[in-house]
């Protein structure tokens, strides 16, 4: 019986650096918090636009109830 050598010869692969840096999940997770704080700002500058422009203790109580409420806007 004959034998033939392989046609693949095992070779030395190069080591690379591994990334420490965040994996994917981390940086999607981490760009979907950053854009909901934007458009969470946006939201509380439209309504204090709207009602007068000043910080008022009335004005902080909305918008504490429209954003600690339990309804999902998105």
């Amino acid at each position: 019986m004959a034998t033939t050598s392989s046609a693949l010869a095992p070779r030395d692969l190069p080591n690379t650096k591994i990334s420490s840096g965040p994996g994917l999940f981390s940086r999607m997770f981490a760009a979907l918090t950053a854009a909901r704080m934007r458009q969470a700002e946006r939201e509380v500058a439209r309504y204090l636009e709207g009602h007068g422009g000043k910080f008022t203790d009335e004005a902080e109580r909305e918008i504490e109830r429209r954003f600690l409420s339990n309804q999902s806007r998105w």
